[in-house]
């Protein structure tokens, strides 16, 4: 079986769950203890489909406001990258739209992938009513708490890698 390795980064704005999010993927695990990550953290796991193992090295970003504001010097080399927002901050949507353009225009022909995390929190208002102010097309709505989604989030993300090699 074919065995390919890539580096993965995971990006969005501050204490948006990318932490907790490789946390739960890789050992997991969760804390409600919120550590904010200064600059990278990296940590591996690998991905076996049905035509090829994936060796993930992931790359937890420090959250910036901004994508432009992340040093460029973290993006070289990417083969895939899962981009979060957190969805009980509706206030922090109006940048997702920027953010995914300066994330596609810097790393051509590599596949993004939208998370909206955190949809364990939602109680006054519904997914759908969350759906509907969104700005970008999501692939997936995760907790990391509760381990929702997560799984399937790196394992597309790995096919995605695998079919444009």
């Amino acid at each position: 079986m074919k065995s390919i390795t890539k580096k993965i980064i995971l990006t969005g704005s501050f204490s948006v769950g990318k932490t907790s999010l490789i946390s739960r993927f890789v050992y997991q695990s969760f804390s409600a203890e919120y550590k904010t990550t200064l600059g990278v953290k990296i940590d591996r796991k690998t991905v076996e489909l049905d035509n090829c193992i994936v060796n993930m090295m992931i790359w937890d970003i420090g959250g910036e406001q901004k994508q432009a504001r992340v040093p460029e010097t973290y993006f070289l080399g990417s083969g895939g990258v899962i981009y979060v927002f957190d969805i009980s901050r509706p206030s922090g949507f109006s940048q997702i739209t920027e953010d995914i353009a300066y994330l596609t225009a810097k790393l051509k022909d590599v596949p993004v992938v939208v998370v909206g995390n955190k949809i364990d929190l939602l109680d006054v208002v519904t997914l759908e009513e969350v759906k509907q102010i969104i700005p970008v097309s999501v692939d997936f709505y995760t907790s990391a708490k509760e381990g929702t989604n997560v799984e399937n989030v790196f394992t597309h993300l790995a096919q995605k890698m695998v079919n444009e090699s």
